[in-house]
């Protein structure tokens, strides 16, 4: 009876070596806890700081529809710069009705626009040189000419003129300084088209 008692306690008390396997694998899962707890820390506040970073001075932006073309075509990631100062031929980021849309400073406060009906354009009675248009359009224009831009604001054209919609109608007009969120200077994709503006 004795030699089975001692038997039955042999059997269930685990060895030195299970007992050094079993310290090894518990210590294993503290430390693998541990690290996966600062990974996600880590990642945690990498994802707020890009956020932050994206809010506040690079907001990113995906290209929809071709009012920009062929400048920018749809689907494309782009970057904007925050500012308050833009010339003429940068490609602005605005919001309007809730949505933002890029388009092209044409003119800016102060400065008069005049279009013809071939599309040309002229600011201050110079005619633009406009390499970045590939067809020149009236387009959707209500406006009359000589039209003086207002102060604090921005007188904006899409690349494709006969297909955007932009200061030449009234509905949207001249884009104040205080909706302008930045100023298009990076091309993030696809990666074939990466480059600075």
């Amino acid at each position: 009876m004795d030699q089975n008692r001692e038997q039955d306690r042999d059997l269930n008390v685990p060895s030195l070596e299970e007992i050094n396997k079993e310290r090894k694998r518990i210590r294993r899962g503290f430390y693998y806890r541990k690290a996966m707890k600062g990974t996600v820390s880590v990642l945690i506040v990498v994802a707020a700081v890009a956020v932050l970073i994206a809010t506040l001075f690079l907001p990113i932006l995906q290209i929809s529809g071709d009012s920009m073309s062929p400048t920018f075509k749809d689907g494309e990631i782009v970057v904007l710069f925050k500012s308050s100062n833009f010339e003429r031929g940068d490609v602005i980021g605005f919001y309007y009705q809730g949505k933002i849309l890029l388009k092209r400073v044409i003119a800016c406060p102060g400065d008069t626009v005049v279009i013809d009906g071939e599309g040309n354009v002229y600011v201050n009675a110079r005619l633009l040189e406009e390499d970045y248009v590939s067809e020149k359009s009236l387009g959707d224009c209500d406006l009359e000419f000589p039209y003086t831009v207002p102060e604090e604001s921005y007188f904006v054209m899409g690349d494709r003129r006969s297909n955007s919609v932009d200061s030449r109608n009234t509905a949207i007009g001249c884009i104040p300084k205080d909706q302008v969120i930045g100023r298009v200077f990076l091309r993030v994709w696809p990666l074939n088209s990466f480059d600075f503006i």
